[in-house]
C-alpha cells in the first residue's frame, strides 16, 4: 500500500532515537519529534539549519569533507565505527553519541537519514567498570599480599622446625603440617586466579616455547607426587614448539595432571603431544576414575566437583574453570574424552611455533655445595615473617640482619655491607621493595646482590631501573629460596 507522507512522518516521529534527514549540502530537510528532548531543539529550529549546528566547534572544519566522502559512497552503516562522537545540545552541552546512517534515494537526489542516539548513561556506566576493575585489581594486590605474608611464616617455620626434628613422628607430624599448608596456599591461588581473570588482569605473553622443557618443569613438580600414590607418571619426549604464553600453558597443563593424580588409584597418568596440522594437542591421560556422561556438561563450570570415589573432593572446584578462562584468554581450544570407571584425556590444543636456536641453560641444581656464609639483610614489614625467616637463614650459618622499612635498613649497614639483600615489595607507609634496593644499593654499591620477595602477582611491580634482581613468590619454598641465595651469593663473589 503507497505510505502518505504524513504517516512516514508519524513513523519517524515515533521512533525512539532523534532523526534527522540530510542533503548533500548538510541542510537539516527533516528532524523528528524526538530531537527536542534530547538537543533542545524543536524540530521547526532546526530546519534549514546546517547539520554542524549539531556538531561541536572542534569538529565542524573538518565535516563536511567526511560528508561528501559518505555521499560518494552511501550505504547503511554506523558513522565513525570504533570512535568516540560528541554532539552539541542547544545549551552548549557536549553529549557522547552513536550516529547510523541510512541513504534515502529521491527524485531530487540523495538524501541521509541519520539516527542519533545519546549514549551518556552508557558512558558513565563504562566508567564506573572501568573504576570497579580498578579498585577490584588494587584489592587483589593487596588481598594477595596480605593472605600470602601468615602461609610464608608458617612455611619457614615448618622448615625450620623439619631440620630440627630428630625423631620420625615429628617428621611424620611436620609433613602433614606442610601438605596442609601446601593445600592452603593451592585454594588462595586459585580464588585469586579467578578474580584476575574475571577482572581481566592476566595479559598473555606469546612466544616461542619449547614443549620439552614444559614437560620436564612438570615430570619435576608432578613425579614424586604420583609415586607417593603409588602411580607411574609417564612423559613422552616432545622436540615441538608451541606459539603460547609458556606460563598460563604450563598452569593448564599442572591443572590436568593434578586432576588425574587425585582421580586416578592405580595404573598411570601419561603427558603427551601430538600433531594436528599446523597445531600440537598437549594431552594428559589416565586410568582413573572417568566422568560421569551427566556432568561432562558442567566440569568446567565453577565450584563444579566430581561426586565420583569416596573421599570427599579437594579444593573449591575452581581449577577446570580456570583452565577454561585461561585457555580462552589464548584462544586454544580444550577437548574433554572420559569412560567411567576407564580414565580421562583432557587436552589442549595450541598453534605449532618456531624452533629459536639457544644456548641450553644451567641448571641451579647442578651447582656445587651452597654456601653456608655471609651477612644476610632481610627487610619485612610483618614480624613473624621476618622472625621466621632469620631463624631459617640463622640455622643455615648466615649472619642475619633484619629490618621493616627502609630508615631501618639503613641504619644496619652501618658497619658492614651486607653480601646479600632479601626484602619484601610491599612495606608499610607507601615503602616498597624497589625504594629498599635503591638506598642499599646507593650506600653499598650497585653490586649488592638482591632476592626480592612479593604476595604481589598483579604484574604491577615497578622494577623497571633495578638490574640482577631474583623474584620469588610467596609462599616460597624455603629449599627453593636457599638455592636463590647461593646463587646469588656465588655469583657475585
Amino acid at each position: 500500500m503507497d505510505v502518505s507522507e504524513g504517516l512516514a512522518n508519524q513513523l519517524l516521529d515515533a521512533a525512539p532515537d532523534p532523526g534527522i534527514v540530510i542533503d548533500r549540502d548538510g541542510r537539516i530537510l527533516y528532524a523528528n519529534a524526538r530531537v527536542e528532548d534530547v538537543f533542545g531543539y524543536t524540530p521547526d529550529e532546526l530546519a534549514d539549519q546546517h547539520l554542524e549546528v549539531l556538531l561541536p566547534e572542534r569538529f565542524r572544519s573538518l565535516h563536511p569533507k567526511h560528508r561528501n566522502r559518505f555521499f560518494d559512497n552511501p550505504s547503511p552503516r554506523p558513522m565513525g565505527s570504533g570512535l568516540e562522537l560528541y554532539a552539541l545540545r542547544k545549551n552548549g552541552e557536549e553529549i557522547p553519541v552513536e550516529i547510523s546512517l541510512s541513504p534515502v534515494a529521491t527524485a531530487d537526489g540523495v538524501l541521509v537519514f541519520a539516527a542519533l542516539r545519546d549514549v551518556s548513561i552508557q558512558k558513565e556506566l563504562q566508567e564506573q567498570l572501568r573504576d570497579a576493575s580498578r579498585a577490584k585489581s588494587r584489592f587483589l594486590a593487596a588481598a594477595s599480599h596480605d593472605l600470602r605474608q601468615p602461609i610464608q611464616a608458617l612455611t619457614i617455620l615448618n622448615s625450620v622446625a623439619k631440620r630440627s626434628a630428630t625423631d620420625e613422628i615429628h617428621h611424620t607430624i611436620i609433613q602433614k603440617q606442610q601438605k596442609s599448608l601446601d593445600s592452603m596456599a593451592r585454594l588462595l591461588n586459585a580464588l585469586l586466579d579467578i578474580s584476575k581473570l574475571e577482572a581481566g588482569i592476566v595479559k598473555p605473553d606469546i612466544t616461542d616455547c619449547e614443549v620439552q622443557e614444559i614437560f620436564d618443569d612438570l615430570h619435576a613438580e608432578f613425579d614424586e607426587q604420583a609415586r607417593m600414590k603409588g602411580l607411574e607418571l609417564i612423559v613422552e619426549p616432545c622436540g615441538d614448539v608451541a606459539r603460547s604464553d609458556s606460563r598460563l600453558l604450563t598452569q593448564i597443563l599442572e591443572n590436568f595432571i593434578s586432576n588425574a593424580i587425585r582421580y586416578t588409584q592405580a595404573g598411570y597418568v601419561r603427558l603427551r603431544c601430538l600433531h594436528e596440522r599446523s597445531f600440537i594437542r598437549l594431552e594428559v591421560l589416565d586410568t582413573g576414575l572417568g566422568i560421569e556422561p551427566s556432568e561432562m556438561d558442567s566440569i568446567f563450570d565453577e565450584f563444579h566437583q566430581s561426586t565420583e570415589g569416596a573421599a570427599r573432593p579437594e579444593g573449591l572446584g575452581l581449577g577446570l574453570s580456570i583452565v577454561k578462562r585461561t585457555a580462552e584468554l589464548l584462544d586454544c581450544g580444550l577437548n574433554v574424552d572420559s569412560r567411567l570407571g576407564k580414565g580421562s584425556a583432557f587436552s589442549i590444543v595450541v598453534p605449532q611455533g618456531k624452533r629459536v636456536e639457544s644456548v641450553a641453560p644451567t641448571s641451579d641444581r647442578s651447582l656445587p655445595s651452597m654456601s653456608r656464609t655471609g651477612t644476610i639483610l632481610i627487610v619485612d614489614d610483618e614480624p613473624t615473617v621476618l622472625e621466621a625467616t632469620g631463624i631459617l637463614l640463622n640455622l643455615e650459618g648466615f649472619d642475619v640482619q633484619t629490618a621493616s622499612s627502609v630508615a631501618e635498613a639503613l641504619c644496619c649497614i652501618t658497619a658492614n655491607d651486607p653480601d646479600l639483600l632479601i626484602t619484601d615489595y610491599h612495606l608499610r607507609d607507601g615503602e616498597t621493595g624497589a625504594d629498599v634496593i635503591r638506598s642499599i644499593r646507593g650506600q653499598a654499591g650497585e653490586d649488592v646482590p638482591v632476592i626480592l620477595v612479593s604476595g604481589d602477582t598483579s604484574d604491577a611491580l615497578a622494577l623497571q631501573d633495578l638490574d640482577e634482581v631474583g623474584f620469588l613468590t610467596k609462599p616460597v619454598d624455603t629449599d627453593e629460596l636457599l638455592m636463590e641465595i647461593n646463587r646469588r651469593i656465588r655469583s657475585s663473589s
